[in-house]
């Protein structure tokens, strides 16, 4: 891992991104938002980043389909995928660990708890 984590943040919504970029540049972590699985997917065939948070409800291709062709990748099998959404019912939380999500963090997020939260991912590796 780099000294300064970088962290990958696939949401559609601008406010959430900006909020979740904000909290994380506080914190020392390197960040990268990406607002769909395009701008994701060209990200990524740049840069491999240390974790990657993954809206699940997103236009298009959905964060469960998105995280299992993630999951394909050779470069991407052992860095961290971790749901960041509102779907909170067990199901959910099933479907998103079916897909390939290592963890969940539940929406609306805790500020002063996602900076640890991420931590906790990134020390598991």
């Amino acid at each position: 891992m780099s000294e300064s984590p970088l962290i990958l943040y696939i949401e559609d919504n601008y406010d959430n991104l900006k909020l979740v970029k904000r909290i994380l540049h506080a914190f020392g972590f390197n960040f990268h938002g990406a607002s769909n699985n395009q701008e994701a997917l060209a990200f990524l065939s740049q840069q491999t980043p240390d974790l990657i948070l993954m809206d699940i409800n997103l236009p298009g291709v959905d964060g469960y389909t998105l995280t299992q062709q993630l999951r394909q990748r050779q470069n991407l099998a052992s860095i961290p995928i971790i749901a960041l959404t509102a779907n909170v019912m067990k199901a959910d939380r099933e479907k998103a660990s079916v897909a390939g999500c290592d963890g969940f963090i539940q929406k609306p997020i805790n500020v002063d708890r996602l900076p640890d939260q991420i931590l906790e991912y990134l020390n598991r590796n």
